[in-house]
Formats: C-alpha cells, sequence, structure tokens
C-alpha cells in the first residue's frame, strides 16, 4: 500500500513539474506591446505560483468515495487525492485535486454519521519530502479519528521556523464552514488565540480566487494587516496555495497621501479617530458650494448663448443632491451647461457634433463659473484650513463637537504653506476620508481585515471605501484589543466597515495553542473581556507550561535551542536592545523583516499574530506596567500568553500580576 502511494506521489511530481516546464515555455505571442506585456505578467504569475514552496509535498490526503452520478461498474470507491492544486496527467486526467473544489468538501466535513458519500479518508505523513505513513478512517465502517489523528496533531505540532504556513492538510469542519462562504457574505471571525481565525481569513481568500475567478481577479482582493511584521509573517501563504495576485497593505499604507512626520496625544487621536469627525469633513466639503448669482454666456462661432442664473441654480442643486463625488460634481456642472447650449443650438435649427460640446465643457465661461461656485479643492489644503480657521471649524463642526474638542482639534499656529505641515497618523485617515468624497480611492471585490478589534471608527471607513460593493472577511479577537479607541463590541466596527449585517462567527475551540497555556491565559479574560467564552484547546498540552527566574534566560534559551523549531523571546519595548544583546551569542536578533533566525526577540507590542514553537515571556508585570494603563497592560499580556504553539516558559523575578497568579 505504502508503495502504491510512493508510486502516485512520484507522478504527481512529474505531473508538476510538466507544468511549469509548459507554463515557462509560453511564446510570446502579443501583437503589441500591451499584448507583450500582459503575456509576461500573466507567465510570471504562473510559474510563481506553480513554484511556490517546493519542498511541500503535491497532495497530503485522500478520500475513496462513491460518485453518485456515475457508480462503479465493480461497486468499488473511486480515489481522489487531495492537494493544494490541481495536477492532471498527459491525458487530462485528474492526479490531484485542488483542496478548494468542491469534491474536496468531503475530506474535511465527512464523519462517521454523515460520510458525504465517503467510505476512506486517509492522511499522509511525510520526512524529506517522501511519504513515512498513511492514517486510514474508514467512516463506511463508523471509524471517526476526529481530534484523536495522530498525523493531524503531529502537522499541527511540526516545528516552525520563518512565515506563517498554509493549513490546508488541517482544516476543522468549523473552519472549512467559513472558508467556503460564498463570496457575497460577509463575516465576522471573532477567533480566541489559537483559533486559526488568521489562517481561516486567507484560506478564504484563495477560496474565493477559486470559485470566483472572473469576479475577484477583475476587481482584486485585499488583506489588511496590522504591521510590517504581521504582513512579512504571512506573506507566504497565499503563494504557497497558488494565489499571487492578492494585494496586502497597513491602513497606514492604504491612507498614505502624505507623508506622516508628527504626531498626536492619545486624547487627540481618539477624537481625530471618531466617527463624528465624519460628518465634520462632510460639511466642510459641502461648505465650498456656492450659489450661482448670474447668468452664464458662452459665444459658439458668432452666436451667443445665455444660461438663465435658474437653471444654473437647479443644476448647482441637482450636482449638490446627487451625493457624487466632488470631481464628478465639477464635470457634470460643466457637461449640464454644454447640453444646455447644445439644446439652444438644435432648436435653433442647428445640429451640434459632440466635440463641440465637449468645446464648450471646457470654454472659459463654464470653467470660470464652475470654479466660482464649485472649486477646485485637495484634501491637504482643506483639512489645514479646518485646523488652521477655528471660525471655518466652528461653522463645520457645530452640533456634532463640543466647543472643548472644537478647541483641541484645531492647530494653535498654522504652518505658513502646505508643505510645512507636520501630518500624523490619524491625520492621514482624515485625508483618505476628504479624498474619497474628493476624488475617490481604488476599490476590491474582496477585503481580509485582520485584527479588526483594534481600528479606529475612522480607520474602519477608510477599509469601507476600498469595498463600496463587495465583501468583507473581518478577523480579530476583542480581548486582544489594544488601542484606546478599540470598540466595545463587533457591531460597532462592522457598522463603520459598511457591513452592519455582516454574520458573526466565533472560533473558541484551539489548535495551535496548547490547552495548559490557554487555561492560565484565560485568567485574565474576566478582567479584559469579561463577555468572551474562553478558549478551549483539542491539545491538552501537558508540560508546555514552566517558570523560571529572569536571571535564568540565557541558560533556559540554550536549553530550548537543543530542541527543534522556532524561539520567540517576547519582552517589554523598552527591554529589546537590552535582552537582545544579552542573547546575540546564541544567535538571537531582533524582530525583523529580513530574515528569519531561530531565536527572535519580540517586543509585547509587536507580537500580536506571530507564533513560535516555544515562547519565552520575561517579566510578565513588567509587560503589563509598560502600558498606559491596567486594562491594556493586561490584554498586551493576554497576547504574549497565547504565541506558543508547543511550550511557554514564563521568566520572572518579582510576583505575577495578581490577575495571572489568582
Amino acid at each position: 500500500m505504502l508503495a502504491t502511494e510512493r508510486a502516485h506521489l512520484k507522478q504527481a511530481r512529474e505531473c508538476l513539474n510538466a507544468m511549469r516546464s509548459s507554463a515557462a515555455g509560453i511564446a510570446d505571442w502579443g501583437t503589441d506591446e500591451l499584448g507583450s506585456e500582459t503575456l509576461g505578467r500573466m507567465r510570471t504569475e504562473r510559474l510563481t505560483a506553480l513554484c511556490a514552496d517546493p519542498d511541500a509535498p503535491p497532495f497530503f490526503g485522500r478520500i475513496d468515495r462513491d460518485d453518485p452520478d456515475s457508480p462503479s461498474i465493480t461497486g468499488d470507491p473511486e480515489p481522489f487525492h487531495i492537494g493544494r492544486r490541481h495536477l492532471r496527467d498527459d491525458h487530462g486526467e485528474p492526479v490531484v485535486i485542488d483542496w478548494r473544489a468542491p469534491i474536496a468538501r468531503a475530506f474535511y466535513r465527512a464523519t462517521a454519521a454523515d460520510a458525504m458519500g465517503v467510505r476512506l479518508r486517509r492522511r499522509f505523513g511525510f520526512r524529506a519530502g517522501d511519504i513515512t505513513s498513511f492514517e486510514d478512517e474508514h467512516l463506511d465502517r463508523g471509524e471517526d479519528l476526529r481530534g484523536r489523528s495522530t498525523l493531524l496533531t503531529a502537522e499541527i505540532e511540526r516545528p516552525r521556523v520563518g512565515p506563517m504556513r498554509d493549513i490546508v492538510a488541517t482544516i476543522a469542519p468549523d473552519q472549512d464552514e467559513l472558508v467556503r462562504a460564498d463570496l457575497d457574505t460577509s463575516l465576522c471571525i471573532q477567533g480566541a488565540p489559537g483559533t486559526g481565525k488568521t489562517a481561516v481569513g486567507l484560506h478564504r481568500a484563495a477560496y474565493l480566487l477559486y470559485t470566483y475567478p472572473d469576479r475577484l481577479r477583475r476587481a482584486g482582493v485585499l488583506v489588511v494587516g496590522p504591521n510590517e511584521a504581521f504582513l512579512h509573517y504571512i506573506a507566504q501563504v497565499l503563494p504557497a496555495l497558488g494565489e499571487v495576485g492578492v494585494a496586502q497593505a497597513r491602513v497606514d499604507d492604504l491612507v498614505a497621501h502624505v507623508p506622516v512626520t508628527g504626531s498626536d496625544d492619545p486624547a487627540i487621536a481618539v477624537l481625530k479617530g471618531d466617527a463624528r469627525l465624519a460628518d465634520v469633513l462632510h460639511k466642510a466639503v459641502h461648505s465650498q458650494v456656492s450659489r450661482p448669482t448670474s447668468d452664464v454666456v458662452v459665444v459658439v462661432g458668432s452666436k451667443r448663448y445665455r444660461i438663465p442664473e435658474r437653471a444654473l441654480r437647479r443644476y448647482v442643486d441637482d450636482a449638490r443632491r446627487s451625493g457624487i463625488r466632488w470631481s464628478s460634481g465639477r464635470d457634470r456642472l460643466r457637461q449640464r451647461i454644454a447640453a444646455d447650449v447644445g439644446r439652444q443650438r438644435e432648436d435653433a435649427g442647428g445640429a451640434p457634433t459632440d466635440r463641440e460640446t465637449a468645446q464648450v465643457a471646457r470654454s472659459e465661461p463654464v470653467m470660470a463659473f464652475v470654479d466660482a461656485v464649485w472649486p477646485a479643492l485637495t484634501a491637504p489644503g482643506l483639512l489645514l484650513r479646518l485646523y488652521a480657521d477655528a471660525e471655518f471649524l466652528a461653522r463645520c463642526a457645530r452640533g456634532i463637537l463640543t466647543d472643548d474638542e472644537q478647541r483641541r482639534l484645531g492647530w494653535p499656529t498654522a504652518p505658513a504653506t502646505l508643505r510645512r505641515a507636520r501630518w500624523s497618523a490619524a491625520d492621514a485617515v482624515l485625508l483618505d476620508e476628504l479624498a474619497g468624497r474628493l476624488d475617490g480611492v481604488p476599490a476590491y471585490a474582496h477585503v481580509v481585515v485582520d485584527e479588526a478589534q483594534d481600528l479606529s471608527a475612522m480607520q474602519c471607513r477608510a477599509i469601507a471605501r476600498r469595498c463600496p460593493a463587495g465583501s468583507l472577511t473581518v478577523l480579530g479577537d476583542l480581548a486582544q484589543a489594544t488601542t484606546p479607541w478599540a470598540p466595545a463590541a463587533w457591531p460597532t466596527t462592522l457598522r463603520h466597515l459598511g457591513q452592519p449585517g455582516a454574520t458573526l462567527c466565533p472560533l473558541t475551540e484551539g489548535y495551535r495553542v496548547p490547552g495548559s497555556i490557554l487555561d492560565l491565559a484565560n485568567r485574565l479574560l474576566p478582567h479584559i473581556a469579561a463577555g468572551l467564552a474562553p478558549a478551549t484547546s483539542v491539545r491538552p498540552g501537558a508540560g508546555a507550561l514552566s517558570f523560571a527566574r529572569s536571571t535564568e534566560l540565557a541558560r533556559e534559551v540554550a536549553r530550548l535551542l537543543r530542541g527543534e523549531g522556532s524561539i520567540g523571546v517576547i519582552v517589554a519595548d523598552s527591554h529589546l536592545a537590552r535582552v537582545a544583546a544579552l542573547l546575540r551569542p546564541l544567535g538571537a536578533r531582533a524582530l525583523s523583516m529580513a530574515y528569519d533566525p531561530r531565536v527572535t526577540v519580540v517586543p509585547s507590542g509587536a507580537a500580536k499574530g506571530l507564533e513560535f514553537d516555544a515562547a519565552v515571556v520575561v517579566d510578565p508585570a513588567g509587560i503589563v506596567a509598560a502600558e498606559p494603563d491596567r486594562l491594556s497592560g493586561l490584554r498586551r499580556l493576554y497576547i504574549v500568553l497565547t504565541r506558543a504553539v508547543s511550550t511557554l516558559l514564563i521568566l520572572h523575578d518579582g510576583p505575577l500580576p495578581a490577575e495571572l497568579a489568582a
């Protein structure tokens, strides 16, 4: 039996190599420069997808199932090997089925109670690229290894160094249900640590690209992460699944209209992130519209055409009520006036051409009128005026912000020019709000938002603008919220993201974090998110948790290095340089996107979303004390305690935080 599977593995690799050779040999038959460029890009993407993660085996599982539409003559079930992408032989026969294909759903969902036509499910064990073992579940005999599969557990616990891996071989039924949700459904996945919410979001993106290629490849998919380290960490997941055209960005990247050179006091940043600022900016924009006060006269050839003031007022009012973007409003006004002139010419017996009408729209009298009643605006210029002109801010914020909030929002001393303005990160989000109203921003068909519990209302609006007619996958954990503007409940965030009807899906069964570690971290939940159910784990993790003194740091890291896998040493941000220097003789490096050493020293502020085979948490009380308040500190501690896949070592000399030691 093992020899047969190894032969199939060899055939699958040969098919994959043939597909790579075929893609590399695509000739450039482009008829022009644009065609050649498009063909070259497609060829590069295809090769990248086929060559991603060359060490990953072509398949990881198999199902033997009855086909109700084409029953076997012999009565034997048909075998299907499940892998990361479709592989076919020279005759077009499937050798490996893509995990996203409808037929592969049964590999993840079938049980002894509901076999979905599957008689046997087989999982494979690999070492050095070769099959070394397999594990069978005879569903037709009532066997079900769910939660007791040794190969599944081994794959989850397999040591890791470097970026996040895909989880196609270990997707659980509850995860698979979310991954395969249809494109028009927006999901909000509240996931406790270790439940795989990030992986689910990324795999859902891959599934949607596979299932709805025409809709998504045209409009695109965007993944929004909290920081550069996180985006680096997840960067290889989608390429490993054959998807290389997905955009990845931070919110700061999306709103980078100006250089960020300033900073805000936390209270000011909270105010600038408030959704009420959207109403202030809306008023600021539309306060620039003026009422026409005279007729407009346009000369075409030797004749003069007059557009009366009452008609001009109607055109301006119509544009204002339409809710279109500011720049589109300017264009509409010019076109309406040009069309009015065209009708007058037709009434006089003329036959104006489209070219002549366009010339009227660009004529000096029409442009001067539009500039007077609907002037050209820039986002930085308008926001600077709000900050610098207290009277203008008061008019726009009347009934929205208090007098004290207006005072705190204004700039006591305005810069002499726009180029001298020092914009903060929160200002950049407000500028994006204005840019969306003035000129619009790029849009996507689907957006995956991770760590969404940390977004301000205005940051949510920035993401919503990029998905006005599409769907969202919102990922996060309210217990891991660390920003001062974090909401207390998901409906608030979903409303600002423009998806109030999104389906809220809790994930509470953990696969990554051992149960003994989760039990410790769950002691903090009543203090940081009392309404959330504590997470459980499919892995008890006996012996996964231990304690030692901080003075033993170097010795303990050296001991962990004798095992396998990655080691993350998590410290308060202010201790990063000192601890990194202490552990440098052991090969440790501070968190970086340039490489992935076995030992990474991580500031607690950047630990969110990362995972390590062994996590070493230094001075939990110090990590709590480093945050601006107790709640933020306990949430930060909850995050760092749940970064371990196999081992958590807590080093401390003083007492543990009382909430943890209870």
